[in-house]
């Protein structure tokens, strides 16, 4: 049961009655009176347990779109259904309307749309809708939670897409199929143009020069059909702050852009996620379905709170690829790196693959760095930066086993480790 404003409102204007007209007398009738309305009100008002309530399905919706959940409500009873309702969505769907007014005659059925749009990746929940059924006099009405669980499945929001289509067009540059033409070591032959000024005297083939007129140089394109593993690491550090979301979701962006990149060059991209175990893995997708794979088993990953297993990821990774690949490893690079094993682990993987390490900075760090307003803030400022000396000491000793090294916050990291590949490629080390 619950009362409404009305019922106060009819309360206060019996004060002002026994007020007027002082004495038991009208101070019991007039309760007499707001217990037979909140009583006839309740005995009127419709049943919420006699509703039937049907979710439709939804689709999954990338973090940050709107999209809309909505309940079929039926009334197969004989009264007629007054209700204030609501889906009671966990905060990160964003739900945009709190609560609604719902009018259902008897035997009919109408629809509650409630709009959402998730700040949050990964499944949001709703465990039903509440129902106030109210009487015909709206002073008092029935309450009930009604169970009907929905899940909506929030993708991430892969912001970085916007740097796609410029390093598209470098991919094109490199492969030929613009005016650009490169040369590069362990790249493959494409075909022989004149020589014109700027091109590297390198390229030139004597041969084909002294069958014709004029100086002929080679053009190359960058060997397709190459594996990159991509490896993120979904343990303690991954769950850090990075602005307002974790460092887990911008090395995903960062996974995107590298993904839907490389697989326009023609490579085959895996996908590994790590802490102590695999906690998702995708292999062997083609290019149209590489990138709806990816974020469909990204979304519901949360980070674990605890070390990664480093010689685990190292052993997976080694007996899963047999030729020499790409191997990206999204991870943080600090001084707790050392002690967890990621320094070994590296070791192995250099020997037999190209490893790029790409680490995803915190702002806040530098920022910290900078202050000197009080004694505090000159705390924090030598905190900072011995966080971050540290963590250029790791990259120099990452740097020294042969790994690529690329870091940057959370905008910065996609581009950039988008054109170290390019430049792999271009220098025909991929």
């Amino acid at each position: 049961m619950a009362l409404t404003g009305r019922a106060v409102l009819l309360a206060l204007a019996g004060v002002v009655a026994v007020v007027l007209v002082p004495g038991w007398t009208s101070l019991l009738g007039w309760l007499g009176v707001l217990v037979v309305a909140v009583v006839v009100d309740l005995a009127l008002a419709a049943s919420p347990r006699a509703l039937a309530l049907e979710r439709e399905p939804m689709a999954a919706v990338r973090q940050d779109e709107p999209t809309v959940a909505s309940v079929v409500v039926t009334n197969p009873g004989r009264r007629r259904l007054r209700a204030v309702v609501r889906d009671a969505w966990q905060p990160s769907a964003g739900a945009q309307v709190a609560r609604q007014r719902l009018d259902v005659p008897a035997g009919e059925r109408r629809r509650v749309s409630t709009p959402l749009v998730p700040t949050r990746r990964g499944d949001r929940l709703s465990p039903g809708l509440a129902v106030r059924s109210l009487g015909p006099l709206g002073v008092a009405a029935r309450q009930r939670s009604l169970d009907l669980p929905g899940r909506l499945r929030v993708l991430p929001p892969f912001r970085s897409r916007r740097h796609l289509p410029s390093r598209l067009a470098r991919l094109r540059e490199l492969e030929g199929r613009s005016a650009v033409q490169v040369r590069g070591q362990g790249t493959e032959f494409d075909s022989l143009r004149e020589y014109v000024v700027g091109d590297d005297v390198r390229s030139i083939d004597w041969r084909a020069t002294a069958r014709r007129s004029a100086v002929v140089v080679r053009t190359w394109r960058p060997e397709r059909d190459r594996h990159v593993q991509l490896v993120l690491d979904a343990g303690r550090s991954s769950a850090a702050r990075i602005g307002d979301e974790p460092r887990l979701d911008a090395a995903m962006d960062a996974a995107l852009l590298l993904a839907a990149l490389a697989s326009r060059a023609g490579d085959r991209v895996d996908l590994a996620v790590h802490d102590r175990r695999v906690r998702a893995r995708v292999e062997g997708s083609s290019r149209t379905d590489l990138l709806p794979r990816l974020v469909e088993v990204m979304a519901p990953v949360e980070p674990a709170l605890v070390e990664p297993d480093w010689s685990g990821v190292a052993a997976q990774v080694l007996t899963r690829l047999s030729r020499r690949s790409l191997v990206v490893l999204l991870t943080s690079l600090d001084a707790t790196s050392v002690n967890s094993g990621l320094l070994p682990a590296l070791g192995q993987l250099s020997r037999k693959h190209l490893v790029l390490v790409a680490s995803v900075d915190d702002p806040a760090l530098t920022a910290m760095a900078r202050r000197r307003g009080d004694v505090t803030a000159v705390h924090d400022a030598a905190a900072a930066e011995r966080a971050r000396l540290d963590a250029a000491t790791v990259s120099a000793w990452v740097g020294r086993l042969g790994v690529e090294v690329v870091r940057g916050d959370a905008d910065d990291l996609p581009p950039a480790l988008a054109d170290r590949y390019l430049a792999l490629k271009a220098a025909g080390r991929l």
